[in-house]
């Protein structure tokens, strides 16, 4: 199905009318309890230290998004309706393919502590990955305006959980006290804590991690929010509503990354922000920029100067390439030929890394420190390349998203304000999160198959919404 022509919209060409074949044909329609569930999903995502042992590890963002799932599969089959759009259906023989490997891989596993990971990882992989395709449905359904509140949903439940992280280190810095003995523990009966990187001169040195299992993977979400969001940002025009909010925020996002000391976020970060100084170079060199970021500055060295020989020597630890720290990051790079040399194709099996770790060197619940690691040791080659081709259908869709702006902005229309910005910004975030997994492992988490969905859905909310108007 093709695009209506107007008159009125000459930038309905063959690259946009293309788009329009990921437009289901139904008729739009409200599901409150879905939507409710879908952004309940996306806001907790980060959340991963709302989770219970029942029958292993099972979190808040788990337990609502198995919902829904199933209150999505019951809504379309009380509806009898069984279209999706050509997004979807992408994703849906990505998932197919990627459980093929996982499921090839059992046949590589030789202990019950390797049978009882790959489980563990397979249930992950299966609700998660159910996740994306329906919500690539959803969204493609909804349209564009939809799309903003995910992606708004998304970035509120970033803000809310480095508001909780900055709240721990204020707690721990003023009274030494433990925030999540007072706050979660009681919700979850698990033990947690601000990590504490040392000490110097008898005061401990605390990282945020907020309601993530650590501060590199809360350094690596936050740095994926951050790049989201500033390309929208230095298009929005003088005056408009959101311009003052979001710099506000932007500021406030960068405060919760520093705060992280996380060396694979930052790195991440710096990356994505070289892919955004390409096209928007002119726009970072005018105040709409330089205000909010000498704000930082600012801000920063007021607190720097009170404690300069504290922060010298924190600086300089985090800088340091030496120690049994970063050493880690490197040894791991180790594994990959030893256990390619054994089971090339399929690797160990999915999720088996800490087994073979411990039967290496004896340390037991150890992770890979790089996802790239992980899927070479537990997916061999083959699953490799279909991570890889996954990552290039990822960027082919963020590319889609850039293109149709730059069209929409060649007819004088100004949503292309909105949509390249977009664009270039799932662009930068996906590079941020790829570099930051060269020593550090998120992609398997489950923020990234909202950072997936958010990629993969743009193209097809656009074009619903061009149909519409």
């Amino acid at each position: 199905m093709s695009l209506p022509r107007r008159q009125t919209h000459p930038y309905h060409d063959a690259a946009v009318t293309a788009l329009a074949l990921d437009r289901p044909r139904a008729a739009f329609e409200r599901a409150p309890v879905v939507e409710g569930l879908f952004f309940a999903t996306v806001f907790t995502v980060t959340f991963a230290k709302l989770q219970w042992e029942v029958a292993g590890t099972m979190s808040f963002s788990d337990v609502v998004t198995f919902l829904f799932v199933i209150a999505f599969a019951v809504y379309r089959l009380e509806r009898f309706d069984g279209r999706f759009a050509r997004a979807s259906v992408v994703t849906l023989l990505f998932f197919i393919a990627f459980l093929l490997v996982y499921l090839i891989g059992w046949f590589n596993l030789e202990t019950a502590e390797s049978l009882a990971q790959w489980a563990k990882g397979m249930i992950k992989f299966v609700l998660h990955f159910l996740f994306l395709v329906a919500g690539v449905a959803l969204i493609a359904r909804r349209g564009l305006r939809f799309y903003w509140f995910t992606l708004g949903a998304f970035v509120a439940g970033l803000a809310a959980n480095g508001a909780y992280g900055l709240a721990q280190l204020a707690v721990a810095e003023t009274t030494g006290a433990n925030l999540d003995e007072a706050w979660l523990q009681p919700i979850t009966g698990g033990a947690s804590r601000i990590n504490i990187f040392g000490a110097i001169e008898g005061s401990f040195v605390y990282r945020v991690n907020a309601l993530t299992g650590d501060p590199n993977h809360l350094g690596i979400e936050v740095a994926a929010g951050i790049l989201l969001l500033l390309p929208i940002y230095l298009r929005l025009e003088k005056g408009h509503r959101l311009r003052v909010p979001l710099a506000l925020l932007l500021i406030f996002l960068s405060v919760v990354d520093l705060a992280t000391l996380s060396r694979s976020g930052l790195l991440g970060l710096f990356c994505g922000f070289l892919v955004l100084a390409i096209p928007y170079r002119r726009l970072l060199l005018k105040p709409q920029f330089l205000v909010p970021l000498g704000v930082l500055v600012a801000g920063l060295a007021v607190i720097v100067a009170r404690r300069a020989d504290f922060f010298a020597q924190v600086l300089s630890s985090r800088l340091s390439t030496e120690g049994r720290g970063a050493d880690t990051h490197f040894i791991v790079y180790s594994f990959i030929p030893d256990v390619l040399s054994q089971n090339p194709l399929f690797g160990l099996g999915l999720n088996t890394f800490s087994v073979y770790y411990e039967f290496q060197t004896g340390k037991t619940n150890f992770g890979p420190h790089s996802f790239y690691v992980a899927s070479f040791v537990e997916y061999g080659l083959v699953g490799t390349l279909l991570f890889a081709a996954f990552i290039v259908y990822l960027f082919r869709r963020a590319g889609l998203t850039r293109r149709m702006g730059r069209q929409l902005a060649e007819a004088g229309d100004p949503l292309a304000a909105r949509i390249r910005p977009l664009g270039w910004g799932l662009i930068a975030a996906i590079v941020s999160t790829m570099v930051s997994n060269i020593f550090y492992l998120t992609m398997s988490f489950y923020y990234f198959y909202v950072l997936a969905l958010l990629a993969i859905a743009a193209p097809s909310a656009l074009a619903t919404h061009l149909a519409r108007r």
